[in-house]
């Protein structure tokens, strides 16, 4: 989907006092429009009672990133999760991309991201402390997401939970690789952070 082959995105967590479900705006920080908005639309009333207690982090998930005029670019699911999470990741047709595996005994937070056919993309890592994560293949760096930026749109950072992924231009426009880059940014805050 052309709204997956930009190379910058500023994405703002939606705040809440008793916000139970994952909704963020995703902006072009250029010009500050809204690009596409990622909601929990069924979320379960049990799941909705869990999230408010120390379960929260195993709950399942299931996320749709919608563009602003409504299209479906990508779903991201996860069903109850005890120890590690695997997350699927959906196109906007509802067919597999691929899935993300969390790493057990990781410092920061690390996960690997696997195509549908069960291949090693890239392994995302990355620190807490900094929030600076990095979406590496081999040597080579696929994105970048962090907390700060002093480029354009900088005003839009007015939240400690906004952040911007940045993607390499050599990745290639229209790949699987974005959809899943793009998907696992969401999971950064869904998974690790909680």
């Amino acid at each position: 989907m052309q709204v997956l082959n930009k190379n910058l995105y500023l994405i703002k967590e939606h705040f809440g006092l008793l916000k139970a479900s994952n909704n963020y705006d995703v902006y072009d920080p250029e010009s500050g429009n809204v690009l596409m908005e990622c909601r929990e639309p069924n979320l379960f009333w049990l799941t909705k009672i869990l999230r408010f207690t120390d379960f929260k982090r195993m709950t399942p998930f299931d996320v749709h990133v919608r563009t602003a005029d409504d299209q479906r670019v990508v779903r991201i699911m996860r069903g109850i999760s005890f120890l590690l999470s695997k997350v699927e990741v959906r196109n906007g047709n509802n067919e597999l991309v691929g899935y993300f595996s969390q790493q057990l005994f990781s410092i920061g937070g690390k996960f690997d991201v696997y195509d549908s056919n069960d291949k090693l993309v890239c392994t995302l890592e990355g620190t807490w402390a900094a929030w600076d994560f990095y979406f590496k293949q081999g040597d080579t760096t696929l994105a970048q997401v962090t907390k700060k930026w002093q480029g354009l749109g900088a005003e839009l950072f007015t939240s400690a939970d906004n952040y911007v992924l940045e993607i390499n231009p050599e990745v290639p426009e229209n790949s699987d690789i974005r959809t899943l880059i793009f998907a696992a940014v969401m999971c950064i805050d869904m998974v690790l952070k909680e």
